[in-house]
């Protein structure tokens, strides 16, 4: 990544990223966040109602499906695992100034990377799931660090290479679910034969604690909160941490301070998609799933993990209740389907949440822009009649 890159071809997603990080009209940011929740929370009481469903009785079955009892709890918890994985990556690429938004294809891959290794290596006890979890993680890297040559060696830039690279992992997963060694067709209730790769050992599953009735926690959870942790103190306390926020901040400057700028924003692109190609080998490996791999494996949670990350506004510690939340909506959104009332409407509320949570920082931006020009302009038109009258 040439430093000329860095500043001119993503200086768009650049300066977005940056319009997210907290300013010094914090209260009024905080303010204006309520605000706009409460209407988007009338917003889908109000479309809810248009659609002929109600607002009590979806609320409480959202209730009833993500957080009402023990079963609940384990739902939510199993989804917030891997949409947290993927929003600390998203957070570690942010900091560095570069919006990767092809988490959806990095998690495919690393469940293909994971589901390749689990299947064909033959290895004693927990080590298979320590290696297909690496491998998961080594190919969501290795995708997004795609991205990065593209951008080094063709001006490619991130955000559009990130996201058409999703469109390939997609039917490279389906190709590779349908071939001799990986395939094993399951017949669907509509007759149609749905391609999925055969179930992934029982010693490359990960474990958890807790039976039922009580609340059972998969150690994907705790994956993922050490992550988060890990990547806050890294971010905040190290050097290495430093430079990437420089480098987020001003890359010319960064580069002028000894930062390699090409090698750094290239490392923190591949690390964004190894933590998501960790997501898609949690996926393969967690209960959450049947423990097979498929074309839709990631079921969107690379893109709901981006949107943690935005409502976070790229801090990692903030991301582990925003993916709660998130998890909630989920788990609670599948039963809510199961009484008749469309999925896309937690996905419309979903959309309108990020919107509440990400356009107040921008929205006080562009108000302290626009009242700073004001001021220029009336300075300069109240001082330059002065001057004219004193030279006459």
């Amino acid at each position: 990544m040439r430093a000329a890159s860095l500043t001119s071809v993503d200086d768009l997603s650049r300066r977005f990223l940056a319009r997210l990080r907290p300013g010094p009209d914090g209260r009024l940011v905080v303010g204006l966040t309520v605000v706009l929740v409460a209407v988007a929370a009338g917003a889908s009481a109000l479309l809810l109602l248009l659609t002929g469903g109600s607002p009590s009785a979806s609320a409480s079955a959202i209730w009833t499906g993500s957080l009402a009892d023990a079963t609940g709890w384990t739902t939510t918890l199993l989804n917030a695992a891997p949409l947290l994985l993927v929003a600390v990556g998203a957070c570690v690429c942010a900091s560095a100034g570069t919006f990767n938004i092809g988490q959806e294809g990095q998690v495919l891959i690393g469940g293909l990377a994971g589901a390749w290794v689990g299947l064909r290596l033959a290895l004693p006890g927990p080590m298979l799931v320590v290696v297909v979890m690496i491998a998961a993680a080594v190919g969501g890297g290795a995708w997004a660090a795609l991205s990065a040559l593209m951008l080094r060696y063709r001006g490619v830039n991130v955000p559009v290479s990130t996201l058409l690279m999703t469109f390939l992992a997609i039917q490279l997963v389906t190709f590779a679910v349908s071939t001799p060694w990986l395939q094993e067709s399951a017949q669907g209730t509509s007759g149609i034969a749905d391609a999925a790769s055969n179930p992934v050992p029982a010693n490359a599953r990960l474990g958890g604690f807790g039976q039922y009735p009580s609340v059972q926690l998969n150690l994907g959870l705790v994956i993922a909160l050490v992550a988060a942790v890990g990547v806050a103190l890294v971010l905040s306390r190290s050097r290495w941490g430093f430079r990437v926020r420089m480098l987020g901040l001003n890359p010319l400057t960064a580069k002028h301070t000894g930062v390699r700028v090409a090698a750094l924003g290239g490392f923190t692109l591949a690390l964004s998609g190894a933590l998501a190609g960790l997501a898609g080998g949690l996926l393969l490996v967690s209960p959450i799933g049947t423990n097979q791999l498929q074309a839709g494996l990631s079921d969107n949670f690379g893109w709901d993990g981006l949107l943690v990350a935005l409502v976070a506004r790229n801090r990692p510690l903030v991301a582990v209740p925003v993916s709660l939340v998130f998890a909630v909506l989920r788990a609670g959104g599948d039963f809510l389907s199961a009484t008749g009332v469309p999925y896309y409407l937690v996905d419309v509320v979903k959309a309108l949440l990020v919107l509440a949570f990400v356009a107040p920082p921008v929205l006080v931006d562009l108000f302290r822009r626009r009242r700073g020009a004001i001021q220029l302009t009336a300075t300069a038109v109240s001082v330059v009649p002065t001057k004219v009258k004193a030279s006459a």
